[in-house]
């Protein structure tokens, strides 16, 4: 283990939180594993600084962001966000990834700025960083919020909610199972994902973000979107 590794890590493992909420970052192979761009990224700081590597597995992002001051992990994938940023000591991102309204067949939005000006109820997941964002801008007293997107889809599909948020690309798939439905342009966000470490940790959290940082600039972060569909022009590389 390299001295590093003692500030990023001091029980002796790297424990890395993976938030399944998000789709597009992580997900679990048949036998229950879990992989994904995520999975990748963490297994590359692990082996840079020679720490052995253990993930601790959450549902949503507001349960990572809420267990971040219970010594529960280390390390973790979220958006970056002023709020999480309290407790929190975020690297620069590595991918942009859009935040898109889901409008509904009745729902006569033709772009999202007419979606928030109809004053259409709209459903998101409680604690995400599209929510986050959301509820600092117009709009936000009609913000309908959900466990998790399991029941927020329930409930758009019941006709609870006109429109739904959520990444771009999962609103994108969900949209094809849902005949009438359409994904709204622009997008209303650009969720800016970022590695962060728990703070305390000045020295881990610098030398995490310029291990980051490097693996952006030559290719390594590229490669890694690439490896799990998602195009290399998404990935953020810092000036």
């Amino acid at each position: 283990m390299h001295e590093i590794a003692r500030h990023y890590a001091p029980t002796g493992e790297l424990r890395v939180a993976l938030n399944h909420g998000n789709r597009i970052l992580v997900g679990r192979k048949a036998d229950g594993s879990p992989y994904g761009i995520s999975v990748d990224l963490a297994h590359a700081v692990a082996t840079e600084i020679g720490a052995p590597l253990r993930f601790v597995e959450y549902e949503r992002a507001v349960d990572v962001s809420n267990s971040a001051s219970g010594d529960a992990w280390d390390v973790c994938f979220l958006a970056v966000d002023p709020k999480r940023a309290e407790v929190l000591d975020f690297t620069a991102p590595y991918v942009r990834i859009k935040g898109c309204y889901l409008a509904g067949p009745d729902c006569r939005a033709v772009d999202a700025k007419d979606l928030v000006d109809s004053k259409a109820a709209v459903g998101t997941v409680d604690g995400s960083a599209y929510t986050l964002t959301l509820s600092r801008l117009p709009g936000a007293e009609r913000l309908v919020t959900y466990p998790d997107i399991h029941a927020m889809l329930r409930a758009f599909d019941a006709g609870e909610v006109q429109a739904v948020a959520g990444i771009g690309d999962v609103m994108a798939q969900e949209a094809k199972s849902r005949p009438g439905t359409r994904v709204l342009a622009p997008p209303f966000m650009e969720i800016r994902q970022a590695m962060a470490i728990v703070q305390g940790r000045p020295d881990a959290a610098s030398h995490l973000q310029t291990l980051l940082a490097t693996m952006a600039r030559d290719g390594r972060v590229g490669d890694i979107l690439e490896r799990h569909g998602v195009s290399r022009s998404a990935a953020f590389i810092p000036d």
